[in-house]
């Protein structure tokens, strides 16, 4: 009942854009501060950016800052991560998840930074 449903991720070049979304269904997403996390294979998770429950507030990791923006439309129940000058360092299943509070994992979407 309670979903998180990443999706807009995919193979690009070094240098092109990609922008991700992570849906909510089953509850009221404006509810809570969400948050981007990335796993690469043998990496730990990172968290990358965060956004507050109005989107009034935003935190971003140092490695991509300047590049990627985070964004929430509540009345849409989703969130959006606008990644550009994409790296191959940013390659990773990217999740989004509360801050504060667990929500049951969606499957992720890949990102892959290739030339």
């Amino acid at each position: 009942q309670l979903q998180l449903v990443e999706s807009g991720g995919g193979l690009v070049h070094p240098g092109e854009s990609l922008r991700l979304s992570c849906a909510a269904s089953g509850f009221t997403l404006g509810w809570y501060a969400i948050g981007w996390f990335r796993q690469a294979p043998g990496k730990d998770r990172e968290g990358v950016s965060y956004i507050s429950t109005s989107g009034g507030n935003t935190y971003y990791t140092d490695s991509v800052k300047g590049r990627f923006t985070i964004a929430r439309d509540n009345a849409k129940n989703t969130v959006y991560l606008q990644m550009n000058s994409l790296k191959p360092e940013d390659t990773a299943v990217y999740y989004c998840n509360g801050v504060r509070y667990y929500i049951p994992w969606g499957q992720g979407t890949q990102v892959t930074v290739s030339s």
